[in-house]
């Protein structure tokens, strides 16, 4: 019978059918929190149990010291206009050490964490093309892939070098018909004996998007490596690889730039006949036909790192910005942040940065301990790096015209507009999210699904019995699970914590049950079509990236000590984050498909709703939570400000705002006073400045009261001024002032070409 059942899976293709690059993909990495998801009753103990450390000593201090004095000396408004790092900054990062964070101290890096990098990243994340120029020597590249699957003597070699910033790497992976689908990659690396009879590899190329190629020195590129004469001994076709190029080899040229939205340095890479010696490989010849693995790998957790650390800091930086401005900015004789609509859009933006913030803490804390979760890492860079975006309009709509007009004093502009590079960057968001979240982790992480597959694929008729009747149990098991979970609302789930978010855990833990009974409904009923159905494979996606961010949450708060002023920004997150898995859910079972798809959308949509895990925060409750960030202290600090920086009051934007900010809190009860004697017209006066005197007559507020409303309303009207530019400053004398040049392609070119051409790599170089 199972000899049958595997033959008639395998015809019809019931199953997805794993390629060799996706089972690379597969295996590279680890499981981690997303397989008790997938289990359908997560073991909330150990969840709760993982790391939520602080940064080592050592590593605060480099961030008080260096970073803290590098966000005084970068002017970002003149950086952002010049797109030019000048002389002294990079003097700076190279004494500093800025560029050796991920190198071990033996080869004189810092040896910093995984959460000290990413902490590094956020702070200066808002420096534009320097932050960049921070992010990519200490994250995938030469030196990460180096430390990870190098030789001894390819270490001693780049890895001082890297660390003191006299190499600068770029990886060079993307090509114009490789972006997501990295392992369609044309670069091909030939290998040859040269006429003394060493082995090397001659390469032809063509990569774009490249960051950091214009001012590096030093490519990390992955290319197909073909061996016809099999002088590796790996076959004629090893696969992809990871070669080292310096600046000046023949045939090498870089130093063009693109200029994507954020104006960092990033540019193509074009290579023809480039030779290098065979040890130049990563790893040595025996790494070769490695590559894919070690992109997977790496990737698996570098995605855990900058990018979610630029998207936490995106929240962040509108939360800073617009808990301040809502009180310090007055509409109607108000603060608009105490009108609801505008509330509303603090509260969300309080909670995200406060659930995004916990998300990168925890997921760095667990690739420290050793966990290379992919999926994790594809969550955090989807979500993160989509939330941040999402925040930044928020706080543009905040913050309305001083968020529209560009120049200095601009707090939240240039994130707006760089924000999509990081949604598109190391894989765009859209597969990532359709494909790879839900498509890998539904495999890997499903405890049945992989063992299943494999013994599909390999004919294994024994090993198929034993996987496929585990999955049967297992299915049964959540769905009936789910049914008593569902009637109690999760009244059955036992909670790891006795307080206020207890009743968070029994929801995950029902929406767990829920979720692994409907991805065995989809393996078995969509099967092979997963991949083209990727609405409903997002869907999926959206469910278990809500349940992780719920976790970190519940586990950030515990951390912190289960502080009862955080209450409202938690219980908004978890209700706001449970809302979300609902919503995905719903859209499961409207649009499943076939005979089980009618039962999910009629009779199963009916009970979902009626039934739901949240209906979202309420009105009341945005009140709340936007409150936590809309007066100084510790708590403003520790969810909005904290990491990002501590500016001058006398700078520009983000300092002027916080002044004035202080300072209107501050003169808060006297001014309260004169507005009360107005309304019962005690006093009379056109505004609140000219009520001032008035109010000092009819001893409503002292004369130290008085002045400290005048310095207040000053630093108010100074903090919501905007930039203003002559005409020298605003107009370009020419369109000449903005040369362009195109270097690939042109009318005539092949759109199917994916080498440069020889006569345009050598027009390059001329």
């Amino acid at each position: 019978m199972f000899a049958r059942t595997l033959k008639y899976i395998k015809d019809a293709q019931i199953l997805p059918r794993i390629s060799d690059t996706e089972r690379q993909a597969l295996e590279a990495g680890s499981v981690w929190i997303d397989g008790e998801f997938f289990s359908g009753n997560p073991d909330f103990q150990s969840m709760m149990g993982e790391a939520y450390p602080a940064l080592s000593s050592e590593e605060q201090a480099f961030l008080d010291g260096p970073v803290e004095e590098l966000l005084h000396r970068v002017d970002s408004w003149k950086l952002r206009n010049t797109r030019r790092i000048d002389d002294d900054t990079w003097s700076f990062l190279r004494e500093k050490g800025f560029f050796g964070l991920i190198i071990p101290k033996e080869y004189g890096g810092s040896g910093f964490s995984t959460l000290g990098r990413s902490s590094v990243m956020m702070k200066t994340s808002q420096l534009g093309p320097v932050g960049t120029l921070i992010v990519i020597p200490n994250t995938l590249g030469a030196a990460e892939l180096l430390i990870a699957y190098g030789t001894e003597q390819q270490k001693d070699h780049y890895l001082p070098r890297l660390a003191t910033g006299e190499l600068v790497p770029c990886f060079g992976l993307t090509e114009p018909t490789a972006g997501s689908d990295a392992a369609s990659i044309k670069a091909e690396g030939r290998v040859f004996k040269d006429e003394d009879g060493e082995i090397k590899v001659k390469l032809n190329f063509a990569k774009r998007y490249i960051t950091l190629a214009p001012i590096a020195n030093l490519v990390s590129l992955a290319c197909q490596l073909h061996d016809p004469d099999n002088l590796l001994g790996k076959g004629e076709l090893p696969g992809i690889s990871v070669i080292l190029l310096e600046k000046g080899m023949d045939g090498l040229y870089l130093g063009d730039h693109h200029l994507p939205i954020g104006a960092f340095d990033n540019g193509p890479i074009f290579g023809e006949d480039v030779v290098a010696p065979v040890d130049h490989i990563i790893g040595g010849p025996d790494m070769a036909g490695q590559g894919w693995r070690m992109l997977m790998e790496q990737l698996g957790g570098g995605r855990a790192v900058s990018l979610p650390a630029g998207g936490v800091a995106s929240a962040k930086a509108a939360a800073s910005a617009v808990g301040p401005y809502s009180i310090v900015r007055e509409q109607f004789n108000i603060p608009v942040g105490l009108m609801e609509g505008v509330s509303a859009k603090i509260a969300r933006t309080t909670a995200l940065a406060y659930i995004m913030e916990s998300s990168r803490i925890y997921v760095c804390a667990g690739v420290d301990r050793g966990h290379h979760p992919p999926v994790i890492s594809a969550i955090l860079k989807q979500q993160t790096t989509e939330l941040g975006q999402s925040c930044l309009i928020d706080g543009m709509d905040v913050m309305a015209g001083a968020g529209v007009m560009q120049g200095p004093n601009n707090i939240l502009g240039d994130g707006y507009k760089s924000a999509p590079v990081a949604v598109t960057v190391e894989g765009a968001n859209i597969l990532t999210r359709t494909l790879m979240i839900f498509g890998q982790g539904a495999v890997r992480c499903h405890p049945y699904a992989l063992p299943t597959l494999e013994a599909v694929q390999n004919d294994d008729v024994d090993a198929f019995r034993k996987a496929i009747l585990g999955w049967m149990r297992h299915s049964v098991t959540n769905f009936g699970r789910g049914i008593v979970r569902g009637i109690t609302r999760g009244a059955t789930v036992k909670a790891p914590v006795d307080d206020e978010t207890a009743r968070y855990f029994k929801k995950l833990g029902w929406a767990s049950s829920r979720f692994a009974f409907l991805t065995d409904l989809a393996m078995f009923f969509v099967g092979g079509k997963l991949k083209q159905r990727g609405k409903l494979s997002g869907r999926f996606a959206d469910a278990l990236s809500w349940m992780v961010f719920s976790i970190t949450t519940l586990r950030r708060f515990q951390a912190e000590g289960a502080r009862k002023e955080d209450l409202p920004v938690v219980h908004w997150a978890m209700k706001y984050s449970l809302l979300q898995i609902q919503q995905a859910f719903d859209g499961i079972y409207g649009n499943f498909g076939g005979p089980i798809g009618w039962i999910l959308k009629y009779p199963g949509r009916f009970f979902l709703r009626i039934n739901p895990l949240s209906n979202g925060p309420s009105d009341s409750e945005d009140r709340a939570a936007a409150a936590a960030i809309q007066s100084p202290g510790e708590q403003y600090q520790r969810i909005a400000l904290g990491g990002l920086g501590s500016p001058l009051p006398e700078s520009p934007g983000m300092g002027r705002l916080l002044h004035a900010w202080r300072l209107v809190c501050e003169a808060q009860a006297p001014t309260f006073k004169i507005k009360k004697a107005l309304h019962k017209k005690q006093i009379k006066a056109a505004n609140l400045l000219e009520a001032v005197p008035e109010a000092v007559k009819a001893g409503i507020v002292t004369n130290d009261e008085a002045e400290q409303i005048k310095r207040a309303e000053k630093a108010r009207l100074d903090a919501i001024q905007v930039d203003v530019f002559d005409k020298d400053d605003y107009y370009l004398d020419s369109l000449s002032d903005i040369p362009v040049k195109t270097r690939f392609g042109s009318e005539d070119a092949n759109d199917d070409e994916t080498m440069a051409e020889p006569a345009l790599a050598r027009a390059a170089n001329d």
